[in-house]
């Protein structure tokens, strides 16, 4: 269903997983669906999620499938599908894909069934992509790289040496029970640590597949994704290379972030919290840059998806281009104090059309002014309604988060 191809050839698809060890089974299952059902399959191994994006678009393969859970537990696992070119399924793709699970289909035999082949030098032709579009040589630099013993292991401490940092790597040893267990880009405390006993410049944290970047400076100080996407946002534009001045961003992305680019005459657009909201608006815009305070970054002339490894390599090509510390590059961008309640609730529907709810925003915000805002956002998946509140002062932030809350809890 995917693979809308010339049927005069068979369709091809890349695999590739991240190290839990259900992905092995799961590895073995999808390559024997795909050929069962008439395509070739590639098998990349053990790599992050952009790198299968990226060899779907250099091979010209009909889709790809990467077996991850991202930054979940090790007993999670998950399939993320690729369409040719490397992009992310649209939602009408991805509702069609599942309507089709139940329908039953004819299965080729013969030599119609599909073959499988192994790829060894998949990680280098990504790192070697990687290293392509580092604008500046790495030299001078000490990185510690959390790889949260995850699918960027291998490639992640190779990638930033060759680009000619001083690499130490950090929960590198994936044995496909460890993945995220307690490292990584959700736990950055070891980092941090890491960063301080190293007397590095800073330090990247990845997640269990790869897509995204933290950072922290040197003094261990966490830079979020926000301050990543200020930094790149500035260093593009002086480059040339930021589409229209404009940088594309979630409604979750911090005020602070707002107002910085403000002030460097950087338009920043915002879509629904996800990934594929900020995907598609940087292609139906063309924009060049976009992405989410968890560090999911996207350049699109490099990138088709979120790239934590291309992410930090262009990060530290800013830091040794300019001579700043990360420290001072992230200063660009003062946080507001944000507090967010999860509040439960019986109809999430009725919530929204709560007029008492509407007034009680309404009046916060004129309280607020242009120096804080509320963002109320029902969850997608629970009775839930997501109450932020960004102000001044953490005091005021609360409190005023505290008052939303009961309006919203008291909608019955």
């Amino acid at each position: 269903m995917l693979a809308e191809r010339d049927r005069s050839r068979r369709p091809l698809a890349v695999v590739g997983r991240d190290p839990r060890a259900s992905g092995e089974m799961l590895e073995a299952a999808v390559v024997a669906g795909l050929t069962s059902a008439g395509a070739d399959a590639v098998r990349v191994g053990v790599l992050p999620t952009p790198a299968v994006a990226f060899l779907v678009g250099e091979l010209g393969a009909d889709l790809g499938v990467m077996i991850s859970a991202s930054h979940n537990p090790m007993p999670d696992n998950g399939i993320k599908l690729f369409a040719a070119g490397g992009h992310k399924l649209p939602d009408a793709v991805e509702g069609a894909v599942e309507d089709g699970l139940d329908v039953a289909a004819d299965r080729p035999t013969g030599p119609a069934i599909g073959r499988v082949r192994d790829l060894p030098d998949a990680g280098a032709r990504y790192r070697d992509h990687l290293l392509a579009v580092t604008p500046a040589p790495l030299s001078g630099l000490r990185v510690v790289v959390d790889c949260a013993h995850g699918a960027a292991s291998a490639v992640a401490p190779d990638a930033y040496r060759r680009a000619g940092a001083d690499v130490v790597a950090l929960h590198a040893e994936p044995d496909g029970l460890n993945i995220n267990d307690g490292v990584g880009s959700t736990h950055t405390g070891p980092l941090r640590a890491a960063v301080r006993a190293h007397g590095a410049d800073l330090g990247i944290a990845h997640d269990g597949d790869a897509d995204r970047c933290l950072a922290v400076d040197a003094t261990g100080a966490e830079v979020d994704g926000d301050q990543i996407m200020a930094v790149l946002a500035v260093a593009m534009r002086e480059a040339g290379e930021l589409a229209t001045d404009t940088l594309v961003a979630t409604v979750m992305s911090n005020l602070g972030l707002h107002l910085a680019m403000r002030a460097a005459g950087i338009t920043v657009r915002t879509t629904a919290v996800g990934d594929r909201y900020v995907l598609e608006e940087l292609r139906e815009g063309g924009f060049s840059l976009g992405g989410e305070q968890s560090g999911h970054v996207v350049m699109p002339r490099y990138s088709t998806t979120g790239d934590g490894l291309l992410t930090a390599l262009r990060l530290m090509a800013r830091m040794a281009a300019t001579r700043r510390s990360l420290a001072e590059l992230a200063a660009i961008v003062t946080p507001l104090p944000q507090v967010l309640e999860n509040v439960r609730v019986a109809d999430k529907a009725a919530v929204a059309a709560s007029a008492a709810v509407r007034e009680a925003v309404e009046k916060a915000e004129v309280e607020l002014g242009g120096s804080g805002r509320v963002l109320l956002r029902p969850s997608g998946t629970e009775q839930l309604v997501r109450v932020m509140v960004e102000a001044p002062t953490a005091e005021q932030a609360k409190a005023t988060a505290g008052r939303l809350a009961q309006v919203v809890a008291g909608v019955s």
